[in-house]
């Protein structure tokens, strides 16, 4: 049963140049993996297995197929000396070619900074990243039911905040040749803007991607900005700074999608009733609409 606030949240959506993906679900999916019950997240705890769960059976009901009759790929990684078991989630949507765009985002957040029972101390990540997980969710479930051209993987990556642990794990065992890979699509924070923009990074480096950006950019009802990816921008430059940067360092193009810092980021503020319901349902419509025009 949907909570009072997510109704509310959902009555208060516009509708979108290009509204596709399903808001109700997109702000339950959101609003359930920063519940207090999943403590945070954080990789290698009990609520870190049980957000795989949920979204085990998201990936069911969205459409998303497993690969090699899996969802699931365990890995490990050392910190100190600590060593940690991660695990990422993917599947896939079939298309008419083998070439593949991944469409990532990080499930993990930074877990519980205290005491456990005290709600203030869990730090459940509603921004980063329930709200790109949920959106990737929303557009597998679209494209299950619109067969692209492209074979779409989706990538429900583990360990990005310590790390980009996931993301490197995947790629250092991909399930298919990275030879086949022709993009990424990253999504990390994308569903709060006082100033409704959004940036697509990425274009810097691989500007034939451009294109795609400004048509989509055309259409939205938000703000969709290219940036954050020059060398001289310094800590403003996020071409490293989540699981996309890990592509780019295989020579894969990115774009990754997310907003700028807001005084929730990595705090236990960062809860569901702080998003922008309206911006990120539009925000995520745009990411789709991105997708639909590079598989075209």
């Amino acid at each position: 049963m949907k909570t009072l606030l997510t109704l509310i949240c959902c009555a208060a959506i516009t509708q979108s140049a290009f509204a596709q993906i399903d808001s109700s679900q997109l702000l339950n999916d959101v609003e359930t993996l920063s519940d207090n019950k999943f403590e945070g997240r954080q990789t290698g705890t009990k609520g870190n297995r049980m957000a795989q769960f949920y979204l085990l059976d998201r990936f069911k009901k969205a459409g998303i197929k497993p690969m090699s009759g899996t969802y699931e790929q365990p890995f490990y990684f050392t910190r100190g000396d600590v060593r940690t078991m991660g695990t990422n989630l993917y599947g896939y949507i079939p298309g008419k070619t083998d070439s593949v765009i991944v469409i990532s985002a990080h499930y993990d957040h930074i877990g519980v900074n205290g005491a456990a029972n005290k709600a203030d101390s869990i730090f459940n990540g509603a921004d980063d990243n329930a709200s790109g997980v949920a959106a990737i969710l929303g557009m597998a479930a679209w494209f299950a039911k619109h067969p692209p051209r492209h074979t779409l993987i989706f990538a429900a990556f583990d360990a990005e905040e310590m790390g980009l642990q996931g993301a490197k794990a995947f790629l250092d065992r991909p399930p298919v040749p990275l030879t086949k890979m022709v993009a990424n699509i990253n999504l990390d924070m994308v569903s709060r803007n006082d100033k409704k923009e959004l940036y697509a990074c990425g274009t810097f480096h691989y500007p034939r991607l451009k294109p795609y950006i400004q048509a989509a950019a055309a259409k939205s009802k938000i703000i969709l900005l290219t940036g954050h990816d020059k060398p001289e921008e310094g800590s403003q430059n996020w071409t490293s700074q989540s699981d996309h940067g890990v592509f780019h360092r295989k020579n894969i193009p990115f774009i990754y999608f997310g907003v700028e810092d807001h005084p929730d980021y990595h705090k236990a503020s960062d809860e569901f009733s702080r998003i922008h319901p309206s911006f990120f349902y539009q925000a995520a419509n745009t990411v789709l609409e991105v997708v639909r025009l590079m598989d075209k």
